[in-house]
Order: structure tokens, then C-alpha cells, then sequence
């Protein structure tokens, strides 16, 4: 935390806007274009976009983790504490891209010309949203949570004895998992920067969520806090698995119908 006379700056919070910024940015600069009436299109769907997008990202966190809220030593009210951490990135999407679909179509039905397809829009979007992730993954390193198991390395995460889980006490350096995961981010949205342009309408955005998904599952089986364990997976990398493979094959049918016209 920053103290700034009666202000107190959170960290983690601080991230999370400074990604949110960085999305908005680029994913204005990138749906602009040329002779069309496309100014504030982007900002004017962040406005609900990413107020929907927190609380989805807070919805699935709280869902999924309900002992540290709900459970005998729980608060309900620590529910409420956004700034603590404990966002789930697919409630966020999930939610965020809804309240961006239903504002997208009131803009486009009070303009004077028609705006390009939504999937146009969620293309524009998808690096800034991937560099927004990578800015705020390193909450989780001022808040010294979602590190993963002991290594020893030149890389390793320091963390204090006070925020090691359980069995890990004696342990005093980790992998750095938001670390591994914000430098996949960041090669993922250069990556669809640069291809994005030979890809058709929704591939960049699709690309996206496999793309992120599939460095998400490896990520994943490295870290150590409590998770709900299916079949011997953590519960977010069966997520991955699943949305992963749904937007690849979203993907894989956008290519094939591109080449039938």
C-alpha cells in the first residue's frame, strides 16, 4: 500500500487501472479507422464494459474459492475487498463481453453509420486486454499471493514466512508464476499484433483466448494455493482445457469458412 497523506493506494488496484488504461488505449487506437465515425466507440463501451468485467472477475473468484469467504474461518464481507485481490480473469471476460455486446448495439443504433461487426470490436480489443492481464498479474507479486511451487534459481520469488501456505513453510523462494504468466501475455498480444492483420473477423480474439489458455494450464499446475482439484487437475486448468479447445475450434471454423467464399 501507498499512504499519500489520508489517501491509501493499493498496489494491486493500482495495476488493475493502469492495465485497464492500457487496454483502452490500444484497443481504441487499433478500431479506428479511416472515414468511418469511430471516435470514443471504445472508451464509451469500457464504461460498462469494465465495471461488468470486475464484478464477473469477483463473481468467479468467489464461487470457486467459497471456503476463504463462506467457510468456518471466512468473512462474507472480505467478498467485498477487490482491492486484497482475487480476480477470475474468465468471470471477467465472460461478463465483461456481454455488458460490451448489449452497449456495442445501443452505439451502433444511435449512430449515423453502422459500426463494423462486434467481433471487429473484440479483435481491436484483444492485445490491450492481453497486456492488461500481463500489468495486472504483478498485483499478485505486491501482494504476495499466486506464486508456485519451491524452486531454486536465479529467478526465484522471494516470499516472507508469514504468506507461505501451509506445508510450504520452510520453503523461502518460489516460482514466480505471475511473472511466467504476464511475460506469456505480453508475447501472445505482440504475436496476434503482428499476424492480426492476415486473420479474418473474431480470429484474433479467438486466438487470444486459446492462446492465453494454453500457457494458463501449464502456469497453473505450478502454482501451490488452495484450488478445487478434479481428477487430479486444478480446477482452472480444466477451465483452460475447455475454453481453450471451445476457441480453438471456433477459430479452425472461421478459417475454413473464409476459404468457401
Amino acid at each position: 500500500m501507498l499512504d499519500i497523506g489520508p489517501l491509501t493506494i493499493h498496489y494491486y488496484a493500482l495495476c488493475i487501472i493502469t492495465g485497464i488504461a492500457v487496454a483502452v488505449w490500444l484497443g481504441d487506437r487499433r478500431f479506428r479507422r479511416d472515414g468511418m465515425n469511430l471516435d470514443h466507440v471504445v472508451a464509451d463501451v469500457a464504461i460498462v464494459a469494465v465495471p461488468f468485467g470486475i464484478l464477473g472477475g469477483r463473481i468467479y473468484h468467489v464461487i470457486t474459492s467459497p471456503q476463504a469467504y463462506f467457510g468456518k474461518n471466512g468473512n462474507p464481507i472480505d467478498a467485498l475487498k477487490i482491492w486484497e485481490g482475487g480476480l477470475g480473469i474468465w468471470g471477467a471476460i465472460a461478463l465483461g463481453i456481454l455488458a460490451a455486446y448489449f452497449r456495442y448495439q445501443g452505439l451502433s443504433s444511435k449512430r449515423e453509420l453502422p459500426l463494423p461487426s462486434f467481433l471487429l470490436l473484440l479483435d481491436a480489443l484483444a492485445p490491450g486486454v492481453l497486456f492488461a492481464q500481463a500489468i495486472g498479474r504483478f498485483g499478485n507479486w505486491f501482494n504476495g499471493e499466486l506464486f508456485g511451487r519451491p524452486l531454486s534459481a536465479p529467478w526465484s520469488l522471494a516470499i516472507p514466512s508469514w504468506l507461505r501456505p501451509v506445508g510450504y513453510t520452510q520453503y523461502e523462494t518460489f516460482h514466480p508464476t505471475f511473472l511466467y504468466e504476464a511475460l506469456w501475455c505480453t508475447s501472445v498480444a505482440i504475436a496476434l499484433i503482428v499476424i492480426g492483420k492476415r486473420l479474418n473477423p473474431g480470429q484474433v480474439f479467438f486466438a487470444y483466448i486459446a492462446a492465453y489458455c494454453l500457457g494458463r494450464f501449464f502456469i497453473e499446475s505450478i502454482r501451490i494455493d488452495d484450488a478445487h482439484h478434479i481428477f487430479g487437475l486444478r480446477l482452472n486448468q480444466w477451465v483452460s482445457l475447455l475454453v481453450g479447445l471451445g476457441a480453438g475450434l471456433v477459430f479452425v471454423k472461421n478459417s475454413r469458412a473464409s476459404s468457401r467464399l
